[in-house]
């Protein structure tokens, strides 16, 4: 079965999608994404969808799932590489993909996460909670 490799770096995942996305290949990224953030209790997830020239209403919609879920596993998500016609792509199908930030590459995706952690462990800190 075809899957997408999901890396880990310091306390976060790193996914770069590489090929076109067909809905199962969508469906078990998202399982086995989920799996990864708890088994390595990850902080972030970052991914790459720089290569993706088209990005259909199920793709945009797998993709907010993979926030929504990793918000609820306790880890933030950024989705870096949006090329100009994905993004208006997403924007005529009316997805706002909530709870998702983007950046322009990986070394920007990073410093986001980088800098959200910082931040909620500041707040844990001062008796706060996380979100």
């Amino acid at each position: 079965m075809e899957r997408i490799p999901i890396l880990k770096l310091d306390d976060f995942l790193l996914v770069s999608i590489q090929v076109d996305m067909h809905d199962q290949l969508a469906m078990t990224l998202q399982d086995d994404l989920t799996d990864r953030i708890v088994r390595t209790h990850a902080r972030g997830v970052l991914v790459d969808i720089s290569a993706l020239d088209v990005v259909d209403s199920f793709i945009g919609r797998m993709l907010g799932n993979i926030a929504a879920m990793s918000r609820v596993l306790d880890a933030d998500t950024v989705v870096v590489g949006m090329r100009p016609a994905v993004a208006i792509t997403l924007v005529e199908l009316g997805l706002s993909l909530p709870g998702i930030r983007t950046a322009l590459n990986v070394d920007k995706g990073m410093e986001l996460l980088r800098k959200a952690r910082t931040l909620n462990v500041s707040d844990s800190n001062h008796g706060r909670q996380r979100r």
